[in-house]
Parts: structure tokens; sequence; C-alpha cells
């Protein structure tokens, strides 16, 4: 190791002794959107040690694709707060993003999508590693809400909340694909990993919609699998076999596995759970329970829950210690 390197592992550690943090392991974040902060929770300790401001509503969050910076939404105050994944440090804030409600990077990294939740937009931004420009601006639905971008770069899938729909955006040509019409209050959507098949989590129902994507220009309802009152996102394994859908109303986590488009298991989740994490192992599973102020934490395999108490609404959790996103 050279001398830079030792002065940069140096001041890590002094910034985690700092700021109360274990060095054993990344911090984990949880969004209080209702607070306009940042939670930074010890995974060592499971205690909250600080809080970081952001702007107003943040709600969802996602990680650079050099992984040197964690990404926060901040919806009603137009803007985006950059922090440090290692040392829960803010780097930056990028003002003049309208309406950044949820985000997806391209698996290319040369698009950052956001979806305009109260605008009725979604923004395609270029980005060059550091700097974002906006591309296009797009006339959506209702209340464009999630987003999921295939593997190969090309689409972009957002669901329209408020209008029960689902667009697909090209991106090379910046405009909608298809439109189609989904259940109740479409929120979270997964693409499966050969991108053929797409999963609607429908808020405003008991289950998820299961969509063909395989032909381009004609998408094809293929059935409802049932999971739980208030089905809303959705959170890989990282094993490409299953994945994970909270059930809001409900108050429970579904285990749907990839292969036969079924429930195979369901979890407890008290108060409301929304977006989830899933650590590096896959043992354990983290959801924010959105009504009780909390961040819930699974044990896979013997179903013991644990709670950690964070701010008002909690919604995106997020940490660098994490399984496979896909």
């Amino acid at each position: 190791m050279n001398f830079l390197s030792q002065c940069r592992t140096w001041l890590a550690a002094s910034l985690l002794l700092v700021s109360g943090l274990s060095a054993a392991a990344p911090p984990i974040f949880v969004l209080n959107s209702l607070d306009a902060d940042v939670s930074v929770i010890d995974p060592v300790t499971w205690r909250e040690v600080k809080r970081l401001p952001t702007g107003k509503e943040p709600h969802h969050l996602y990680m650079t694709p050099d992984e040197k910076s964690l990404i926060v939404a901040n919806a009603l105050s137009d803007s985006l707060t950059f922090i440090d994944p290692h040392t829960a440090e803010i780097q930056r804030t990028v003002s003049g993003i309208m309406d950044p409600y949820q985000l997806q990077f391209s698996p290319d990294m040369k698009w950052l999508v956001t979806a305009g939740n109260r605008l009725q937009h979604v923004d395609l931004y270029r980005w060059d590693g550091n700097e974002l420009t906006l591309a296009k601006r797009v006339p959506t639905g209702k209340t464009p809400s999630h987003i999921f971008v295939d593997s190969k770069s090309t689409v972009a899938y957002v669901s329209m909340q408020d209008s029960d729909e689902l667009v697909a955006i090209d991106l090379a040509r910046q405009e909608i694909r298809w439109r189609m019409r989904t259940g109740p209050l479409p929120a979270d959507i997964y693409l499966t990993p050969d991108d053929k098949t797409l999963l609607v989590g429908l808020t405003g129902s008991d289950g998820v919609d299961v969509v063909d994507v395989s032909y381009p220009k004609v998408p094809r309802f293929l059935r409802r699998i049932k999971t739980g009152d208030g089905a809303h996102a959705f959170r890989s394994a990282g094993d490409h076999r299953y994945v994970y859908l909270s059930n809001r109303v409900g108050n429970t986590i579904s285990k749907i596995d990839l292969n036969s488009l079924a429930v195979v298991d369901t979890y407890l989740a008290p108060g409301g759970p929304d977006c989830m994490e899933v650590m590096a192992g896959g043992r354990y599973l983290l959801a924010t329970s959105r009504w009780i102020k909390r961040l819930t934490i699974i044990d896979t395999q013997t179903k013991e829950v644990r709670q950690v108490k964070v701010g008002k609404s909690p919604h995106g959790v997020w940490t660098l210690d994490h399984a496979a996103t896909r």
C-alpha cells in the first residue's frame, strides 16, 4: 500500500470513529420522508448514530456506478444529495433536478432516469461519471411512480400510479414505445433477469400483475399472483431465483419464486413494510416500516424480527454491504 492509500485509509477510519460508526461494516441508510433527513444505522450495534439533512421528502436512493456516492432524491426540493456510503458524510447537493421521486441508473451507466411523481413526467439524464445533463423530459400518465431499466439499457419501464398504467420508454429514441393498463395503483416493478417478464406490484390490490414484455411492441398480460394487501415494493434476493415483495397493508413480505412465479414463503413485517434491502449473504432482509417510524430487520432463516427506531415515514433503505440487486 502506497503512502496516499495509507492516508485515505486512515482518514476513512478517523471519520468512522468520529461519527460513532463501527469500522466492521458499512452503515445502513434510511430515508425519513417527512423529516427531510437520513437515519444512519450502525449494523453492528443496530443503533441510529446520526441524522443527515436532505431536501424535502427524500423518498428513494440509488448508488452511483463507481460506488463512491449514494444519491438521495429529494422530491419536493428538486434536488439530489450525494453521500459517502462508507463514512456517511454529505459530499454535495445538485439542484435543478425537477421532482425526483424515484431514480435508477441504466446498467451501461450512461443514463439516469427519474420519475417526476407530482409533475407527471420522466426525465432522462445523460451521465458522464460526474455530471448530469437532461436529454429529454417525457410526458407520461398520472403520477409516474417506479422505474426498472432492462439489462441491455434499451428500455425503461415506468408505472403510472394514478392512471393504472405501465409505459415502456425507448432510451435511444427517448420516447414512449408502448402503454398498457394494469391493476389498481401500480407501484414498484421488477424485470426478471432474462428481460422477458415484468412484475408489477398493485398497491390498490392484493397481488402482482405478470406481464410478458419479450415482444417489444406488444406486451401481454399473463396472470396475477396473489400476495397480500397493498402489494408495493420489490427487492431481489440476490440469487437470480427469488424476489421479495412488501405488502404494505397486509404487514407481510412475500418471497416469490421467479421460475414458478408463485409465492413460496411469507414473513411478518409490522408497521407497513415499504422499501427493502438484502444484506450481503442473503440472510437478513431490511424493510422500512412506514407507519411506525422503524427499520425492521428480518432473519429469513429463523423469521425472527427486530426493529430500530428511525424518523417519520421511513421510505428508502440501502447499504453498501448488500446482496446483488438483479
